[in-house]
């Protein structure tokens, strides 16, 4: 089977759909960011940010009321709807009636980063699904099991590491490792969704079979919060109507390129993955 590989020519040969100059902030679409918990609040700002740099025209960001009013502050771009949560900090999956009426003017989701308690998020995740059946559905961190085992019926992306793909398809993490492409591959279509395996080496596969292999990364985007940020990428560009795996490979290039030009001036490791998003418009303007 025939991989193609992903890097910054690649972008330019894929243009992303084209916006007018008089395009105006509903044209761009509406991201809608689940994600944060009382222990990591700055993983939705991380995902939002993300997904606005990234060119969506308006941010949702859901989380749980505890820290929903911070939030706001430290995002005054976004509208942020506050949600209930139990006692371990997981969402209750109740207030899903509260993004209703949200859900049906969204043109992408993120749902995963930040969030806590597997079970809670399951449910949550499960009950939050219908009502995002229109848009492309962007799975990471601990909303990757969220809905379960089975096919999806609505475009999704999932974003697994090794050890997250393992516990998705109950292979051996070493197992993951050994043969990422074919693990890849078979995720998409036992699973009806475009799956980006994350690592050094990362492979994107569709369900029909087209598959993807980027290796332009490097050693500083391995820090905390950094995947929160290739989540968010995705989804800003699958809002402003990029298919999914148009957005997932643009993004998964975007966030390598922007890790490239801040070890080239600030130092092959420590920079910040808050700093990643500030990379991205010029990059989408001249990917390279």
């Amino acid at each position: 089977m025939t991989v193609q590989q992903l890097d910054a020519q690649t972008l330019r040969d894929w243009a992303l759909p084209a916006l007018a100059q008089s395009a105006d902030k509903e044209s761009r679409g509406r991201v809608l960011v689940v994600a944060g918990s009382r222990e990591i609040p700055g993983a939705a700002l991380l995902c939002g940010t993300a997904a606005l740099r990234a060119g969506a025209g308006k941010l949702v960001i859901a989380a749980p009321a505890s820290v929903a009013v911070q939030l706001g502050i430290a995002m005054p771009e976004a509208r942020v709807i506050g949600l209930p949560e139990n006692a371990a900090g997981g969402l209750d999956a109740s207030g899903v009636s509260a993004l209703r009426d949200c859900a049906a003017e969204t043109a992408a989701a993120v749902i995963g980063p930040g969030l806590v308690d597997e079970a809670a998020t399951r449910e949550f995740v499960q009950a939050l699904l219908p009502l995002l059946a229109h848009c492309p559905v962007v799975l990471d961190a601990l909303a990757l099991e969220g809905a379960g085992r089975q096919p999806f019926s609505q475009p999704v992306v999932l974003t697994p590491h090794a050890g997250e793909m393992a516990q998705l398809t109950g292979l051996a993490k070493e197992d993951v490792q050994r043969d990422p492409q074919g693990t890849a591959l078979q995720a998409a279509r036992r699973f009806n969704a475009v799956v980006a395996l994350k690592g050094a080496i990362t492979f994107i596969a569709a369900p029909d079979g087209r598959c993807w292999r980027h290796e332009g990364g490097n050693a500083g985007l391995a820090t905390s919060g950094s995947g929160d940020v290739l989540a968010g990428v995705v989804g800003g560009l699958a809002a402003r109507g990029a298919a999914p795996e148009q957005a997932c490979a643009w993004g998964v290039v975007l966030h390598a390129l922007a890790g490239g030009r801040l070890a080239a001036r600030l130092g092959p490791l420590g920079y910040l993955a808050r700093e990643l998003p500030l990379e991205i418009p010029a990059l989408m303007a001249a990917p390279g």
